[in-house]
């Protein structure tokens, strides 16, 4: 089946490989959802001299106002107009026909569709038409329309403000092959957008609400990541080094390859050093990596693994290192699913870094589809033959709690760092809570984050709360010439 894309790769993988040709679409929503920037944004990206995108405009904002107002956009061109997207107002027309009579709506589009072969039609808005004719009138004008432009092969595309009750009952959407709703939810501390196909004939489309954003690129929408299958790649078996001296022994030789890695620990303890290691390690094998933080910036991280004596900065500039800054505050899960997503996409990428997922879990304000999500995220990384290694902070006193509401079953390896209590002192302790299909150490193992990054040393053996009931106590503790320096 022969489709047009829309220009945007992942709507078209979200409607099963883009538009059918000769298709009906109604893209459905509030103001401000966003139907008149992307349904602009498709002409322009579908458009050519020898098929071009016809926008009409019933009794809308002005061609002036509309073009003015897409100038601010990546995709606009100006030299596209005419030859290639032609903007024409039907206002004058409806106004001077008689009531109920559509038939002259009707031939303009259909005349056009037939002589000049467009690739995409747009009428912007059919809500509208309804203020010049009956409904019986309008159900027919429309099923004329839809039935005489499928010939041509053009998509035809209707926007409309409509309501959730109108979906079900109006002509517009009973002769659409594809119905698409775009929605606006006014939320703390941004607001969000959504893009869900309702109808799609003779297509697979991906199922849920996607993620849709508008910016200076334009129209922007990111899959819903549970709506994807990835396919399962079975490890090949390999371990994978930490980078982190001492932590590879205590697992077997290192964690087994595409597995996914949760190292829990309280602030401080040196979560994210640890994570620095391990694409440092990576970096200096030649992998390419990816490293996702909500905090630290990406020059901050930079500067912290320069103080270690790894260049970042010119694995960054080669594309050997990929650091995708999020702040908190602008965190989507669906946009951060598609980062990870097109890096791992050509599967040159091996190690993956998300530091750290309590935040991610506690600022993406969708708590019920969390686990689902992760599950997917996780998923999704495993099938391109990538390691996970993810942070999630607990407590920094008292008992360390299940940060992740009982999730950590989803992750093959869970490492934990604590805070320890050397009589007078503080120190950190590590030590391998679990590993899938694998042996590891059992033993609880003393901690130090020295001018190498995170460094671990010898076994404890006089040590009180490791269950987490009561801090980590060691007051027989005495340093060993095989420990590193304290």
């Amino acid at each position: 089946m022969k489709r047009l894309s829309t220009g945007l790769a992942d709507l078209d993988l979200i409607l099963g490989g883009g538009l059918e040709r000769g298709s009906t679409v109604v893209f459905t929503g509030p103001p401000g959802s966003g139907k008149t920037i992307l349904a602009q944004q498709m002409c322009f990206a579908c458009a050519t001299v020898e098929h071009k995108a016809v926008y009409y405009t019933t009794l809308s904002e002005p061609h002036s106002k509309l073009v003015e107002h897409l100038r601010e956009f990546a995709f606009f061109d100006p030299q596209a107009l005419g030859a290639k997207v032609e903007y024409v107002h039907l206002g004058d027309m409806l106004r001077n026909h008689a009531s109920d009579d559509l038939r002259p709506f009707v031939d303009e589009v259909v005349r056009k569709a037939v002589d000049e072969e467009p690739a995409l039609l747009v009428i912007d808005s059919t809500k509208m038409l309804r203020d010049f004719s009956s409904s019986h009138a309008l159900r027919t004008a429309l099923y004329d329309l839809t039935s005489r432009v499928a010939h041509s092969g053009a998509v035809l595309l209707l926007l409309g403000e409509y309501t959730a009750e109108e979906t079900q009952t109006r002509a517009d959407f009973t002769l659409a092959d594809a119905i698409v709703h775009l929605s606006y939810q006014s939320r703390e501390p941004v607001d969000r957008r959504t893009l869900r196909v309702a109808k799609m004939r003779g297509s697979i489309h991906l199922n849920g609400a996607h993620t849709a954003q508008i910016s200076s690129d334009g129209f922007q929408v990111y899959p819903r990541v549970e709506a994807l299958r990835p396919e399962e790649v079975p490890s090949k078996g390999a371990r994978v080094p930490t980078g982190i001296a001492g932590l590879d022994p205590l697992m077997g030789g290192g964690i087994p390859d595409s597995d996914a890695t949760l190292v829990l620990g309280p602030s401080g303890v040196g979560k994210t050093i640890g994570c620095l290691n391990f694409i440092a390690e990576g970096l200096a094998r030649g992998e390419r990596c990816l490293y996702l933080t909500f905090q630290d910036t990406s020059d901050q991280l930079i500067a912290t693994a320069g103080n270690f004596g790894w260049d970042f900065a010119a694995a960054r500039r080669s594309d050997q290192l990929m650091i995708a800054h999020v702040p908190v505050g602008e965190l989507e899960l669906d946009v951060l699913a598609a980062v990870v997503r097109h890096r791992l996409t050509d599967g040159s990428t091996t190690r993956v870094v998300i530091d750290s997922l309590a935040e991610m879990a506690a600022t993406a304000r969708e708590t019920e589809r969390f686990p689902a999500y992760l599950r997917s995220i996780l998923g999704v990384v495993r099938a391109s033959s990538a390691s996970l290694w993810v942070t999630s902070a607990t407590n920094t006193f008292g008992p360390i709690g299940e940060p992740l509401a009982g999730l950590m079953y989803l992750f093959h390896n869970v490492i934990q760092l604590r805070y320890i209590e050397h009589c007078a002192e503080l120190g950190r302790a590590i030590n391998v809570i679990k590993m899938r299909s694998s042996r590891h150490d059992q033993a609880m193992h003393i901690c130090h984050i020295t001018d190498h990054g995170v460094t671990i040393g010898n076994a404890l053996e006089q040590v009180t709360g490791m269950l987490g009931g009561t801090p980590l106590r060691d007051c027989l503790y005495t340093s060993s010439p095989n420990d590193p320096q304290q």
